[in-house]
């Protein structure tokens, strides 16, 4: 107990180990423990000072932070009131599981309402012996159980990429056990990996084949690294709510980076590829956006098992299909270890090429199956799931005026149409109306009113998901052609900067949603505008500004603008924040 870092007192009855807790500060984590225990250390590390739940415990141990400190000192005192004050902490009551008074005052802590985390411990082995016979078996267990290996083994995810499985994780869970017996903390791994891949940004940058092939080396070391983060929080149980967003947003912003470390590389050996690294990132970000809104609007959907969802789980009994499906969505392992590799032997214009086919394929793949389950099931979906995808839709002032006063189309698809009708007519325009014509400002205008009446009804329906990407694929393709149509020099790498800002708002509302901590507050949604009031300020700019230049430095000044305005919220909210301790346990993509 005291190397889990707990100071150590012996209570002899309930009575005493309720007195010695009161004496504890009340922002301090307590525990409880039978004096007969046998076990793991790593059983009970597990059961102790995992700093996500309020409250946790395995047979004989139970630990409780501050904000359950109270429902804690309740079943103290109802214990005590059933089984008498003088009994001892160990003694045998209840039929339940764990008969101790730890796994006692568990389930009464359960049964008043507070929420008591058992964790799987496998082969682990945690108990409390009742006679000589249990504890000799007890310790031959303990003995054929090497609890390293097990905390080894439990560091890595157990779902993860083929790439990361085989190539990475075999070594990195070593690299995560020597920065914890160093020290070193999940985050500062974190932020290791982000310095790297930015290094390996700037060698691209270079547009020669050394800095190409010095690039690709130092994008794979960044993986190896923010592989090796996860591991570490996972085998030292440093999980955090500041880590969990350093190691989301960190991903993204290495990554987009590296594209923008490539485009000047090629721009620096004559070939501009700027819109290629603006699509790939346009592409991967929607992708983002399709997983994540599925994913929040059937998180609790009350439904029946599709036959699409059947025939996944069969195919999941067929081990290879497995491996392959997860090859096949292109997740960040096989990804980034694809661009490094091209990047190393060929050129950014290859790299973004193949980068633009495989996800488009994988989101493709990924899109279909989602459609399929959700046309062939019958699910009802929460209020909690509608409030997240209107969330997620990032509707401004103008979308909301609508959505209040317009009209609510009745229908079960009306909401993803409607958003499909203006999304289609925003990048029809894009794409055929002449750079500089009023008619994109008519067109965003519709889009913008489309956009409100699409949410204007809860979002329920069976296909609702599909309205926050399809608004993202508007925005930014909106930008994007604009951009690049305007044959103005600088206005694709500033449409790049813009994209990037709101990219990072969009990616910053997701984790939030994740955390429990709702969507950012609505004030800095109205102040960025909301996708609907972007994409017209933007079509406005186009139509202004068309003189040389002027385009560019208009997008580069809502980019700065916004990005300032998203980064110091972001930033003060995840750093004040007092959201439960979480770690991202994997990106889909």
């Amino acid at each position: 107990m005291r190397s889990l870092g707990f100071d150590v007192q012996v209570a002899a009855d309930v009575t005493e180990a309720a007195r010695l807790l009161s004496a504890v500060p009340a922002d301090r984590r307590v525990a409880l423990v039978d004096p007969r225990f046998v076990g793991h250390v790593h059983a009970l590390r597990l059961g102790l000072t995992d700093p996500r739940f309020p409250a946790a415990t395995v047979p004989g141990a139970l630990t409780a932070q501050p904000e359950a400190r109270p429902a804690l000192v309740r079943a103290l005192d109802t214990t005590a009131e059933a089984v008498g004050a003088g009994v001892p902490t160990g003694t045998p009551a209840a039929p339940v599981t764990d008969r101790t008074v730890p796994g006692r005052l568990a389930v009464t802590m359960d049964a008043e309402g507070t929420s008591v985390q058992r964790p799987e411990l496998g082969s682990l082995v945690a108990a409390v012996p009742v006679d000589g016979t249990a504890r000799a078996e007890a310790e031959s267990a303990l003995a054929a159980v090497d609890d390293e290996a097990v905390r080894l083994r439990s560091a890595v995810k157990a779902h993860d990429g083929f790439f990361t499985t085989f190539f990475i994780s075999p070594y990195s869970r070593y690299i995560a056990r020597w920065c914890a017996r160093r020290g070193f903390t999940p985050n500062q791994v974190t932020t290791a990996s982000l310095l790297t891949a930015l290094i390996a940004a700037g060698s691209a940058a270079t547009g020669t084949r050394g800095g190409y092939i010095a690039a690709g080396v130092l994008l794979l070391l960044s993986f190896v690294l923010d592989c090796t983060d996860g591991q570490l929080a996972r085998y030292s149980l440093q999980y955090s709510t500041m880590g969990a967003w350093l190691d989301a947003t960190f991903d993204r912003a290495k990554e987009y980076a590296y594209y923008a470390g490539l485009a000047l590389g090629a721009a620096r050996g004559g070939d501009d590829v700027w819109a290629l690294a603006l699509g790939a990132m346009v592409l991967q970000a929607c992708r983002h956006v399709i997983d994540f809104s599925f994913n929040e609007a059937n998180h609790d959907a009350v439904a029946n098992s599709s036959p699409t969802a059947a025939l996944s789980d069969r195919l999941d009994s067929v081990g290879w299909t497995v491996w392959v499906r997860r090859m096949i969505v292109l997740p960040i392992g096989e990804r980034w270890a694809m661009i490094a590799v091209l990047t190393a032997v060929t050129t950014p214009r290859i790299v973004f090429y193949a980068l633009l086919i495989g996800c488009a394929f994988a989101a493709c793949y990924t899109t279909a199956g989602r459609l399929l389950r959700s046309l062939t099931r019958k699910a009802e979906r929460t209020d909690r799931a509608a409030l997240a995808l209107a969330e997620l839709a990032d509707s401004g002032p103008v979308a909301q005026f609508v959505a209040a006063r317009g009209p609510r189309i009745p229908g079960a698809w009306s909401a993803p149409v409607i958003a499909l009708v203006g999304a289609g007519a925003l990048i029809a325009a894009a794409l055929q109306q002449p750079f500089g014509s009023k008619q994109m400002i008519f067109a965003a205008i519709f889009y913008a009113i489309c956009s409100g009446v699409a949410v204007a009804r809860p979002l329920k329906g069976a296909l609702d998901w599909l309205v926050p990407p399809i608004f993202r694929a508007a925005e930014y393709c909106t930008v994007l052609i604009l951009a690049a149509r305007s044959d103005v020099p600088g206005a694709l790498p500033a449409a790049f900067g813009l994209v990037s800002a709101v990219a990072y708002h969009h990616y910053d509302t997701v984790y939030r949603i994740r955390g429990g901590t709702g969507a950012p507050p609505q004030w800095l949604v109205r102040t960025i505008g909301g996708h609907e009031g972007r994409t017209l300020v933007v079509a406005v700019l186009a139509a202004v500004f068309t003189q040389h230049s002027a385009f560019t430095v208009a997008l580069t000044t809502l980019a700065v603008a916004v990005a300032l305005v998203v980064l110091v919220e972001s930033i003060r909210f995840w750093v004040s924040s007092g959201a439960p301790a979480v770690h991202d346990e994997g990106e889909p993509a």
